[in-house]
């Protein structure tokens, strides 16, 4: 099977008053890629060196990219819906980093703002690869404070993207999904499961529920859902398999 990768800024999180720790798309990815049989590879940035053990120790491959600012967030739940505060944001990726992939293969972007991944940096990841995107990178504003999304992104950001995942809220906030031209949409709506775009139908695929912490799960599905494209398994096929690994990892298994 082609290799697997997941790219993004490793994130310093403040839950709920907890102290730090590690987080971001990387890091919850990994979470995921270690139950799987796979190959794949995580490419992690960060200004922060302390936040790279905790990813190491999942037992993914790691590629390490020193940051100069490290992406961090503040936040809380309250039910399904997450509070969010952004205080510092992360580093822009430059399309010359495409060279830390292998040749061909899958692609998870995994952005924590829109100022991570500009339209070019995407352009050279997709060369002979096939990638998967985190709406997260269309919906959050390059700005820290209270996180406010809106839908003011440049639409060259989707023209080399296969696979979106939208959480919930941000599909809300882009409203017609059909026409954002990707071909294959998946919406996540946390315990209520989620819904697949693919050629004007959609079919939901219920969530295997677990009643604890869910962060980080957008980014499990997103990991698991790639791993089982890249398997030539079927948009819904996969999103149950996804569904599945994101309910183990949160039992703890």
């Amino acid at each position: 099977m082609a290799p697997l990768a997941v790219v993004g800024n490793l994130a310093r999180d403040l839950i709920a008053g907890t102290p730090p720790r590690a987080g971001g798309g990387p890091y919850h990815c990994a979470r995921a890629l270690r139950l799987l049989p796979e190959r794949s590879l995580i490419v992690a940035r960060s200004g922060d060196p302390s936040l790279f053990p905790p990813l190491a120790a999942l037992g993914v491959p790691v590629k390490r990219v020193t940051g100069t600012r490290t992406s961090s967030f503040a936040f809380h739940y309250e039910g399904d819906v997450r509070i969010m505060t952004v205080t510092e944001l992360g580093d822009t990726w430059e399309p010359g980093t495409a060279s830390l992939l292998d040749p061909g293969g899958w692609v998870h972007v995994a952005p924590l703002a829109r100022s991570d991944f500009p339209p070019e940096t995407l352009a050279a990841f997709a060369r002979n690869r096939r990638l998967s995107f985190d709406g997260q990178g269309l919906v959050r504003p390059e700005r820290t404070g209270p996180l406010e999304l809106d839908a003011d992104f440049d639409p060259e950001l989707l023209r080399h993207i296969s696979i979106l995942k939208l959480a919930e809220e941000e599909a809300g906030v882009i409203g017609d999904l059909d026409g954002l031209g990707v071909p294959e949409v998946v919406v996540t709506h946390g315990t209520r499961g989620c819904h697949v775009h693919v050629d004007g139908r959609v079919e939901h695929v219920p969530a295997l529920g677990v009643d604890v912490d869910p962060t980080g799960a957008g980014d499990m599905f997103s990991a698991a859902y790639m791993a089982a494209r890249a398997a030539r398994q079927s948009p819904v096929a996969a999103a149950r398999r996804a569904s599945t690994i994101v309910a183990e990892v949160l039992a703890g298994l």
